[in-house]
């Protein structure tokens, strides 16, 4: 029997709701259920074939959990160990390389120093900065700052001057900031990607209240479309995500990507409405059962990037093309199945 666990904490309907699908989908040797972690000793194994992680970046025994887990051949999605290393920023420079464009951003150092640190700890570091330097990089005002790693709209702010920038930056703390041009948009999307291959692209809405977001209906070309779904899989074909989301911007006819960096991402029905709910536990409940069926005891079952991949053999990134046939084609959005045994 390959098990596979739904590791989460407070929500609710996404976590049942998958574990119900998988289970009602009756494929031989295949059993969901919410994953339930007992004690745990270094080096040994997890009962699950498969574990879909919905919480670790807010438990930090979680995230070791899943790496122990990772280490006896357990397929975790995401790859704990590459999500313990990615941020925002680096999302950035990557994309610079593979052809996605964003914003233009800088990363700004804490404006508090991190605990156990004093002035020494930041001889390498200019003093002071040329903030004029960095905001005509930028473009100038108005600019977004928010944190360079982490989500949920946390310490987002929109600054229009100096005053309301360095207002903002005093509350910071010690969180490490980017600093972001802002893209005054015509449309907004947000995109799942699922298993490197399944797509969803939804009309999303940043300025209503946030059950609101997906209330929208932008009006865009068939051919933006299917760049923005090119950019979703090769981004996360980069990254090693099997469960992202990716929102872009569009701007006089070219979509940004915002924010990609979404490794559990929302997928409450309350909030994405009950068509985009239906459609990421179909094909999230479709990714486990393949990701299951795939699974090799004692073997590496992690999804590795392109980005590791290439540079485990020495290479740096290259720029990909935005769209193909192939890729068009097979991002209609639709859920897909998976045979019954």
């Amino acid at each position: 029997m390959k098990k596979i666990g739904i590791l989460h904490g407070k929500e609710n309907t996404f976590p049942e709701a998958i574990v119900e699908r998988i289970n009602s989908k009756k494929v031989k040797g295949i059993h969901a259920e919410r994953a339930l972690v007992e004690e745990l000793m270094q080096g040994e194994p997890s009962p699950y074939a498969v574990l879909f992680d919905r919480i670790s970046q807010d438990v930090p025994f979680y995230r070791a959990y899943l790496k122990n887990a990772a280490l006896n051949g357990t397929a975790v999605l995401n790859n704990p160990f590459w999500w313990s290393a990615d941020e925002k920023f680096f999302n950035n420079c990557l994309s610079t390389k593979i052809g996605m464009p964003v914003p233009k951003t800088v990363l700004l150092p804490s404006k508090q120093m991190p605990p156990d640190t004093s002035g020494q700890s930041f001889r390498n570091l200019k003093y002071p900065l040329d903030w004029d330097k960095m905001i005509e990089y930028l473009g100038g005002f108005p600019l977004f700052m928010k944190p360079h790693s982490g989500g949920g709209w946390k310490s987002v702010y929109k600054v229009n001057n100096f005053d309301e920038f360095f207002a903002a930056y005093n509350e910071t703390d010690t969180l490490v900031m980017l600093l972001q041009e802002a893209i005054e948009f015509d449309a907004y999307y947000r995109c799942y990607c699922l298993g490197g291959k399944y797509v969803r692209i939804m009309d999303y809405e940043p300025r209503n209240p946030h059950h609101l977001r997906y209330v929208a209906d932008h009006k865009i070309p068939a051919a933006l479309r299917a760049e923005m779904h090119a950019h979703v899989l090769n981004v996360n074909h980069a990254l090693g995500y099997d469960f992202n989301t990716v929102e872009f911007a569009i701007r006089g006819g070219i979509p940004y990507a915002i924010d990609f960096c979404n490794p559990a991402p929302d997928a409450d029905v309350h909030s994405v409405g009950e068509e985009n709910f239906e459609w990421v536990v179909e094909n999230a409940a479709n990714m486990a059962i393949e990701k299951a069926l795939s699974h090799k005891d004692g073997a590496n079952n992690l999804t590795w990037g392109s980005y590791v991949r290439d540079a485990a053999n020495g290479a740096l990134p290259v720029l990909l093309p935005t769209s193909t046939p192939e890729a068009v084609k097979t991002g209609s959005g639709k859920a897909s199945k998976v045979k019954k045994s």
